[in-house]
């Protein structure tokens, strides 16, 4: 089969799961569909094949760079050696001297400062509206929703929320569940900067790929989302986006500064004991599996049992069969199960030889998203602290978003699978 079609054959084939376990078949509408899959073709093909454009978003790596030395300038001062300056011995074995700790993830502390920073003069909030004006106008979305499935591109599923924090009690069920599901297929900002240094030497132009993924998993979301949970009545809420007003959060720029850094810090130390934990199980689980009977001539592994399961959906994302659908199902289970960190760890772990460039491709925009049970357990635990009268709606609607969120970062996948000769 050609690997376009097998693509095209996964698009559909994730949308059929959407509308299998809609809430209300009857409900669905198959125009919001085409519209969807429409939107996210023409972003994907004017952003990666108009040169104009794509040449654009090359500057993006640019900044990726730019954003890792500044980080690298701050960790070297701090952290001497340990933080990537200059060695006190020699190095004796290549990427021998690199400590995830105090190299990498220190970037996340910037970009939480920077992202407050720009909050606060205004310059998100801004780019944000427009974002949301369109899915608005397309998707006959609330102001509200629009908004926070906007602000997703930038920011994380519980801070896109805060921005239309006064509007969230006005909701329908089926617009609590778009804004659940955009946060599930879709990454902050500040990680996405991280996975794309992660993926800098797997996959060429990683920074502009991601991009690219954040911005069409929203349209492929909202699609996921109301087809699930249709909405009951046509909504028709007068609030635009741009009359939204978002809170500066700050009384200055260096109280932005300072506020972003003290929530940068939070989350730095969040993934660092979320990485320990993870992989200490994931040895746990593979140190038992060991004392089985090897199967097909090797040990029993998490990774290998994720890889059979996961394989079918790897192929629908449009990736061959055999041993590359076994690795990239692997990655897409730690994704699913674990998170999204680990299997871009992995990922960018993988032998050249492992995947081939379009698959390598597929997986990276497949890969872009929060949906794993511990985010869903993050998602809902701060919209109930927003919405504590709705609880038993959010926690009802969680298992779904986790399943939506999948579905849409699969779609993406494939979209890209089809375009990508």
């Amino acid at each position: 089969m050609h690997p376009t079609l097998q693509s095209f054959i996964g698009l559909l084939a994730f949308l059929a799961i959407a509308y299998a376990v809609s809430e209300q078949r009857n409900a669905v509408r198959p125009s919001v569909g085409i519209l969807g899959i429409a939107l996210q073709f023409a972003i994907a093909v004017v952003c990666l094949k108009v040169p104009i454009i794509s040449d654009a978003l090359g500057v993006v790596a640019a900044l990726v760079n730019t954003l890792q030395d500044a980080t690298l300038a701050g960790t070297s001062l701090i952290f001497g050696y340990l933080g990537g300056g200059p060695l006190p011995f020699v190095e004796t074995r290549p990427g021998g001297s690199f400590i995830l700790a105090f190299q990498a993830l220190p970037l996340v502390i910037l970009l939480s400062a920077l992202t407050a920073l720009l909050t606060y003069w205004r310059v998100l909030p801004l780019v944000v509206a427009v974002f949301a004006k369109l899915l608005r106008r397309l998707f006959r979305l609330s102001g509200a929703v629009g908004f926070s499935s906007a602000a997703n591109v930038f920011v994380g599923m519980i801070e896109a929320p805060l921005f239309v924090r006064p509007y969230l009690e006005r909701l329908s069920r089926s617009e609590l569940f778009v804004v659940m599901t955009v946060g599930m297929a879709t990454v902050a900002g500040t990680v996405l900067v991280l996975y794309a240094g992660l993926l800098s030497e797997s996959v060429p132009g990683a920074a502009r790929h991601l991009v690219v993924a954040s911005v069409i998993s929203v349209p492929a979301a909202v699609v996921v989302a109301l087809w699930m949970v249709p909405p009951s009545l046509a909504q028709d809420d007068a609030l635009d986006a741009s009359e939204i007003d978002v809170p500066r959060g700050a009384d200055s720029a260096m109280d932005a500064i300072t506020k972003g850094t003290q929530t940068g810090l939070s989350l730095f130390l969040n993934i660092v004991a979320l990485l320990l934990v993870l992989v200490a199980f994931v040895y746990l689980i593979d140190a038992m599996l060991g004392v089985l009977p090897d199967v097909g001539g090797a040990a029993l592994s998490l990774q290998r049992i994720f890889g059979w399961v996961m394989g079918p959906v790897a192929w629908l994302l449009g990736i061959p069969w055999g041993a590359e659908s076994q690795v990239a199902g692997g990655l897409l289970a730690t994704k699913t199960v674990l998170n999204e960190f680990l299997a871009f760890l992995d990922f960018a772990a993988l032998a050249p030889e492992a995947l081939s460039e379009r698959s390598r491709v597929i997986l990276a925009y497949a890969l872009c998203g929060f949906a794993n049970p511990g985010s869903v357990g993050i998602l809902i635990g701060g919209l109930c602290t927003l919405m504590p009268e709705r609880r038993a709606e959010i926690l009802a609607l969680g298992p779904r978003a986790l399943l939506s969120g999948t579905l849409a970062t699969c779609m993406t996948g494939a979209t890209i699978g089809v375009l990508h000769s």
